[in-house]
């Protein structure tokens, strides 16, 4: 799979509505995965939008979630998100993204089997990394 780099949405309990109405504006197939998807069917969160993905006939991809109850967007409502499967590339891009930067979330394997990271580059803009496995 070809790394992807596109806009990530944070929302503050609203994701799920969003992400349809982006899905009735741009088309395309939207899945949803709720926090409770992840196991934790018995939080406050249980509803809520963990991890959002509308991919559109267009080409335009667009993720979103609900940030976790009690902690607020911060100074943006947006990530720039960069995902795939070569893990070589990716790891590359987050050591010169971090760089100089501040990492919120180390890169590192997640509940849902990927390694994931977040940080903000050294001009204040918001990314996320997430290396999937290769398939096949």
């Amino acid at each position: 799979m070809a790394s992807r780099l596109n806009p990530y949405l944070t929302f503050t309990g609203e994701a799920r509505q969003a992400m349809e109405f982006y899905q009735q504006v741009f088309g395309g197939e939207l899945n949803l995965n709720s926090y409770g998807d992840f196991g934790q069917q018995d939080s406050p969160m249980a509803d809520k939008i963990m991890h959002g993905m509308l991919e559109t006939p267009g080409g335009f991809t667009l993720m979103g979630a609900d940030n976790p109850e009690g902690e607020q967007p911060g100074e943006h409502r947006y990530s720039v998100s960069l995902s795939g499967d070569d893990e070589s590339e990716l790891r590359g891009y987050w050591e010169k993204l971090s760089e100089g930067g501040q990492v919120s979330v180390p890169l590192e394997k997640q509940m849902w089997g990927d390694v994931f990271g977040m940080c903000t580059d050294r001009f204040g803009v918001p990314w996320m990394v997430n290396i999937s496995e290769r398939s096949g």
